[in-house]
């Protein structure tokens, strides 16, 4: 085999560990109303950021009893492991400093009526999801499906 074609069959591998990685981050969610988000692992780091209930969010490492989060915006920071929870949730990913939303739909698919909207940062608590589509339930007690695309979380 040439150079080129290892170089090729290399590249390509690597994508493929990368994508199956990200497919296999762990994700978390807060599980508390304003919690704190810190700049270093303990409560002596300052707070960067305060998050409520069900914000979802990336874990990248641990240290101790404290985790390394990120979430939708690729912001990093610290949080305890006590104040995170494995309870699914999404947060609507599109229209960042838009007064657009997206529509919550009364079932899985565009020709479904809209029940609702939603506008970037509100989250969701993830109920089920099916062929491109999950279906959320807002605090509020609002219920209905979102296009995947346009969520992040789990």
């Amino acid at each position: 085999m040439s150079f080129k074609g290892k170089t090729i069959i290399t590249s390509l591998a690597l994508i493929l560990i990368f994508m199956v990685g990200n497919a296999w981050a762990e994700m978390l969610s807060i599980d508390g109303e304003k919690v704190n988000i810190r700049s270093g692992p303990g409560s002596n780091y300052r707070v960067k950021y305060e998050y409520g209930q069900g914000f979802p969010l990336k874990v990248v490492s641990r240290k101790g009893q404290w985790v390394k989060v990120q979430d939708f915006e690729n912001d990093i920071g610290w949080v305890h492991r006590d104040l995170l929870k494995k309870k699914g949730h999404m947060v609507v990913k599109i229209f960042r400093n838009k007064n657009k939303t997206v529509n919550i739909r009364s079932g899985p698919g565009t020709h479904n009526r809209v029940v609702g909207k939603a506008y970037y940062g509100v989250v969701f608590q993830t109920v089920e999801q099916r062929k491109g589509w999950v279906k959320v339930r807002h605090e509020s007690g609002l219920n209905g499906w979102i296009k995947r695309s346009l969520m992040w979380g789990f």
